[in-house]
């Protein structure tokens, strides 16, 4: 053995059994007739750096959320994509309220968690594939920290172009970011210089996550300040229109579609 992860669905597998602690229902076999507490997904950096972060937050109710996230919610309007709908919190809340939503992952065990708390209409594809399926929204949703997904400079474009052809007219983009460059931890400013010299955002990570035996393939994730969006965002369809930092380092970026 190399001491390698198997590749396989590590969000799923963590969300099937947060949600197993949750319920008491779940698929594996419990030890002791439970499973361990807390479920804590582990993310790896490229560098070494290795980070635990409890999986029972992806599925927690508005009463646990934070501020920014309640506001996110305030703002959405009309038929809504979230993206990386994870356990599927965000979704269920605008049910209520009776928004039309649609829930995107790529992890079917992310799907099939958000299935059995009740997620109507979910989606199982990148953003680039279901820009081809023909359907349109008023709102997206890049929350979690989901802002993220745009990786980078060489994927911004590309992910917003894939927006921009599921957008109807007046569209927007509600998306949750965290500025990265407040920390004077030397683990990280020395990962920002690192990124910079070699050309790259200060704040565009590289990692992969890790559950029991499970890792995922290696992936760009980019946390970046509202000014480094906004030139991200420069001549992609899109402008930065808001910026709601009440809760710093946290902020809510609202975009909208260029007309």
């Amino acid at each position: 053995m190399n001491g390698e992860p198997r590749i396989g669905d590590v969000f799923g597998e963590l969300l099937r059994d947060a949600w197993a602690v949750e319920t008491g229902i779940g698929p594996r076999p419990l030890v002791g007739g439970r499973l361990p507490r807390p479920v804590i997904e582990i993310i790896e950096r490229d560098d070494g750096l290795i980070n635990g972060a409890p999986a029972a937050h992806y599925l927690a109710g508005p009463e646990h959320w934070q501020p920014y996230d309640h506001r996110a919610v305030d703002r959405v309007r009309g038929a809504t994509l979230d993206i990386g709908v994870g356990g599927g919190r965000i979704a269920l809340r605008l049910q209520e309220f009776g928004v039309p939503v649609t829930g995107l992952d790529v992890s079917a065990g992310a799907l099939a968690v958000c299935r059995r708390r009740g997620v109507r209409d979910l989606v199982h594809a990148t953003v680039d594939e279901h820009a081809g399926h023909g359907r349109r929204y008023d709102t997206f949703l890049l929350l979690g920290n989901n802002l993220g997904l745009i990786e980078g400079r060489d994927r911004a474009p590309v992910f917003l172009a894939a927006l921009a052809a599921m957008a109807r007219p007046g569209a927007r983009i509600i998306a949750h970011g965290t500025d990265p460059y407040g920390t004077t931890d030397p683990v990280h400013t020395g990962y920002h210089e690192r990124n910079r010299r070699s050309g790259r955002l200060g704040g565009q990570l590289r990692l992969r996550l890790r559950y029991r035996e499970l890792g995922t393939d290696w992936f760009d994730y980019l946390v970046c300040t509202p000014d480094e969006l906004a030139g991200l965002v420069r001549g992609a369809g899109w402008r930065l229109t808001d910026v709601d930092d009440a809760d710093a380092p946290y902020y809510l970026a609202t975009l909208r579609l260029e007309d």
